[in-house]
């Protein structure tokens, strides 16, 4: 047997720390030798819940099973990795400071199978020397002091040539960013958030991480047969039973002024707004208020709810955050305010999607320019080609070509959780970012729109606001 003993002192609570080390699905972030790491049981973790680890050992990997064997928050926890060729028993002790620093005792017994023992006391300095960076890097990724990640030379590279950066919207994207993230570590206990259509797909998974991460959330679905439904599905999966669930028809303006006036009642500041709803419709039709539906879902609707909850994010201590979902279609569209309204004529479900998300890109910068001061941060997030229900309802051929390297719905949403709860996300606003990574809005120079197009955007949408109240025949 061979047992490592390192310890740390880190300027977070034990909490934290707790929360954060007995979670090992993060063990890739702070250990070097980690490389994939997955969660094997349902709900949230705790006694008895087991992790699939991928560990390199110079040119091999090794695949280890862990369990947590005993679970005391937030004081220790103990869990046992079972592999082919050893196992070990990891002990964490977390003793919180009088000063609010944590002091961290980790203790690894590796106990080798087949007679191994003898070759393995040869790789003992070598087995100190991986305990000792593990934990530096734990303590880094406790600290939180990550900078703002830039746009890296071959992503720009690869957006200038087109296609190398269309690629990267698929799986092989995202595993290519994850190799470059920093941790994230920062829980969200207290902090309010809104999420927009939540009952499946990327909205989903954002709600059940940020309710992982201690968030108070509101989530915003349509159909009231969805929410006991996702109730039990955030109970399931995290063991929270607090959530708020709103209701609301967000293509219809009156359903968006109906939900601020909720929120603005209750009087509690939003810290995060996630506009997530939408829907791709090849069908074109009019909502009950006159508005051509994909206008009024994608775009009139979260412009005209987020600014109604402007006075929940403004002017927090720290700055709250705007987080608009906006789809690569975009990429091939430029602004024009009068052809955001298709015609019946040239109607097409892709293409009203892709202008309206160019709108909203749009948007993203106008606002985070006139919000500054107001301590709000906005950005727009590019999910990649994820495979949700609404791909695979309105997208079916697209799917059936592209189903072997399309993101699931969890690594679809990393970049909104990321954009939610990372320190460093707070340091920038009016941005694009995929894969946590900052990205051009133009990958063709024929979509940049006209200055004059900006400056006419929100007098346009502020026309189509009042048309819906007047009723549909003003709309038409």
């Amino acid at each position: 047997m061979i047992t490592l003993h390192e310890e740390i002192v880190v300027p977070r609570s034990a909490k934290d720390c707790f929360r954060y080390v007995a979670d090992f699905r993060n063990t890739p972030e702070w250990d070097a030798t980690a490389v994939r790491a997955d969660k094997l049981t349902p709900g949230p973790v705790g006694l008895n819940s087991r992790f699939d680890l991928d560990c390199k050992a110079g040119p091999t990997m090794l695949q280890l099973e862990y369990t947590i064997e005993e679970f005391q928050p937030w004081h220790s926890v103990v869990l046992r990795g079972k592999g082919r060729w050893f196992d070990v028993l990891d002990t964490i002790v977390f003793s919180e400071r009088d000063d609010g620093t944590t002091h961290i005792d980790y203790r690894a017994e590796f106990h080798y199978h087949y007679g191994l023992e003898k070759l393995a006391g040869g790789m003992e300095n070598a087995l100190r020397k991986m305990g000792r960076a593990s934990l530096r890097g734990l303590k880094r990724a406790l600290e939180d002091t990550n900078t703002l990640p830039g746009t890296r030379a071959a992503t720009a590279r690869a957006d200038k040539w087109v296609a190398p950066g269309v690629a990267m919207f698929s799986r092989l994207g995202y595993r290519r960013g994850r190799k470059h993230w920093l941790p994230t570590t920062r829980f969200m206990d207290g902090q309010h958030v809104v999420i927009t259509g939540t009952s499946s797909g990327l909205g989903n998974a954002t709600a059940i991480a940020l309710a992982e991460a201690g968030a108070d959330l509101t989530l915003v679905i349509r159909n009231p047969k969805g929410v006991e439904p996702l109730q039990q599905q955030i109970a399931d999966a995290t063991g929270r039973t607090d959530i708020t669930i709103e209701l609301a028809d967000l293509s219809l303006m009156a359903d968006v002024e109906a939900l601020a006036q909720r929120l603005i009642a209750k009087e509690r500041p939003i810290d995060v707004l996630v506009n997530n709803a939408g829907a791709l419709f090849n069908e074109r039709a009019l909502t009950e208020e006159g508005l051509e539906r994909s206008f009024a879902l994608l775009l009139l609707s979260p412009w005209h709810l987020t600014r109604l909850l402007k006075p929940l994010l403004a002017d927090h201590e720290e700055p709250a955050r705007v987080i608009n979902v906006i789809s690569g279609g975009m990429y091939t569209e430029q602004l024009k305010c009068n052809k955001l309204i298709m015609r019946p004529e040239t109607y097409r479900g892709a293409v009203a999607y892709a202008r309206c998300k160019r709108a909203l890109t749009v948007l993203t910068e106008l606002w985070a320019d006139a919000w500054a001061d107001d301590n709000i941060v906005v950005n727009a997030m590019h999910p990649g080609w994820a495979d949700t229900p609404g791909v695979a309802s309105a997208l079916p051929t697209f799917r059936k070509i592209t189903q072997r390297i399309l993101r699931n719905p969890q690594e679809g949403a990393d970049t909104i959780i990321w954009l939610a709860r990372a320190t460093e996300a707070a340091q920038v606003s009016g941005k694009l970012f995929l894969d946590r990574e900052i990205r051009t809005p133009y990958l063709l120079d024929k979509t940049r729109e006209s200055v004059t197009e900006r400056n006419r955007l929100e007098d346009y949408l502020e026309i189509k606001l009042r048309e819906a109240k007047e009723g549909p025949a003003a709309a038409a």
